[in-house]
């Protein structure tokens, strides 16, 4: 089994090593950690911080990084933790804020594109050498959502198949198949041919222990699955299999004041909520898009035109 390197980090065998990945033609760099056990196996790879306000996937990635014991690793796991670290200090939801952009929209990226283009493309060069994709994510700073695991099912239909399995295991009940929101991990990957899950726990821009536990457990039980961790992934629960998921975006700047809460369920066309001016005149009431379950919402007063109000599942 050969040394692993990435960037200037080399990682021989049975060991663990930490480093960074710079963005060419920027100041960004991106933490990591990786694990390269004992003997050949799958490279996956872990990312937590795509945006910078989703803290417990943060965490989750930082831990599994240090916790995973390098002899008891088949293959090599790295952990990119925050991926976004511009937005993790300027406290920044959704975007990026060198370009306004929102990093989870831009893969795979330019190499000689804007910031967050360039972040994006530099994640995909690791993603690319990898078996099998994790990318953590929860609620952001003014987000409140029930877990979800996603994944695309616009893919061969043999890493449609991979994917649906690392979804099942992971332990969060509501999976979703999806024709992927553009230019996000799970749906770049899909097109690389790269097995991929994006999970949602936590919510509202805290950071929980029962959110990080879920993140936690959820990426030990993949790696049991794939085989890089010896023994069988641990039991879940049923999963709830979710074939749509519908947003509602805000058409106007204003004050948003939602109608129905978290994980009501909703039938199309039903009232979810109006958008206000600053005198509390209703500039437009909004509806939901397909009956559902709501498993995102966004609970700020303040609204710009073009940002989420909430997102609904189906069956």
């Amino acid at each position: 089994m050969r040394e692993f390197h990435l960037g200037e980090t080399h990682a021989p065998t049975c060991s663990r090593a930490f480093g960074y990945l710079d963005v060419p033609g920027t100041a960004v760099r991106m933490p990591f950690t990786v694990v390269r056990g004992v003997e050949d196996g799958p490279l996956v790879l872990v990312t937590g911080g795509v945006h910078g306000g989703e803290y417990p996937g943060i965490e989750a990635a930082m831990r599994l990084g240090r916790q995973l014991e390098p002899e008891l690793v088949r293959g090599t796991v790295v952990t990119v933790h925050p991926v976004s670290l511009p937005a993790f200090h300027a406290r920044q939801q959704y975007v990026v804020p060198h370009d306004g952009k929102n990093l989870n929209r831009q893969f795979p990226g330019k190499a000689r594109g804007t910031v967050s283009e360039r972040m994006a493309w530099t994640l995909m060069e690791v993603a690319r050498r990898a078996n099998a994709w994790v990318d953590l994510h929860g609620g952001d700073i003014h987000e409140a959502l029930v877990p979800f695991t996603i994944y695309s099912d616009v893919a061969d239909q043999e890493v449609v198949a991979a994917s649906r399995s690392m979804a099942d295991v992971y332990g969060i009940e509501n999976v979703i198949a999806s024709a992927s929101v553009k230019g996000g991990t799970y749906s770049a990957a899909a097109a690389e041919g790269i097995s991929c899950i994006l999970a949602e726990a936590g919510q509202v821009g805290r950071l929980d222990e029962e959110s990080v536990a879920v993140h936690l457990h959820g990426c030990r039980n993949v790696l049991r699955h794939l085989g890089c961790l010896p023994g069988e992934p641990d039991a879940v629960g049923p999963v709830r299999a979710l074939r749509r998921f519908e947003w509602r975006f805000a058409g106007e700047d204003g004050c948003w004041y939602p109608s129905v809460r978290l994980a009501d369920e909703v039938e199309e066309g039903q009232p979810v909520g109006v958008v206000r001016d600053y005198f509390g005149n209703i500039l437009r009431e909004y509806h939901a898009p397909t009956a559902g379950i709501v498993l995102f919402l966004v609970t700020s007063l303040a609204m710009n035109e073009g940002d989420p109000l909430l997102a609904v599942g189906a069956e």
